[in-house]
């Protein structure tokens, strides 16, 4: 990588990872890649250092690309049925 990546690309990097868990049809697997995604990025949130910055950003850009397949692959086999969750309320279910 060319240096630490800049705000915007990490806010990018956020944003498609909250997209791509938006995009699992299983409502248990979305919200825990939404959980996941947010506590990663908290917990990265007070790195200085250029190469572990660079580091979380590499594994973040990984997990997209492995999350945008899983997503793929859960929406081929995914049930039929709502989740109970979805059921109760309708806004959540997109």
């Amino acid at each position: 990588m060319k240096g630490a990546p800049s705000r915007p690309e990490i806010l990018s990097l956020f944003r498609s990872l909250l997209r791509v868990a938006h995009n699992f049809p299983d409502y248990n697997i979305r919200e825990y890649m939404k959980r996941r995604t947010i506590d990663a990025f908290r917990h990265n949130r007070n790195l200085s250092e250029p190469p572990s910055i660079c580091s979380a950003f590499s594994d973040g850009k990984s997990q997209l690309n492995v999350a945008k397949r899983q997503a793929v692959v859960y929406s081929l086999y995914a049930p039929p049925l709502r989740s109970v969750m979805e059921i109760q309320n309708p806004s959540m279910s997109s």
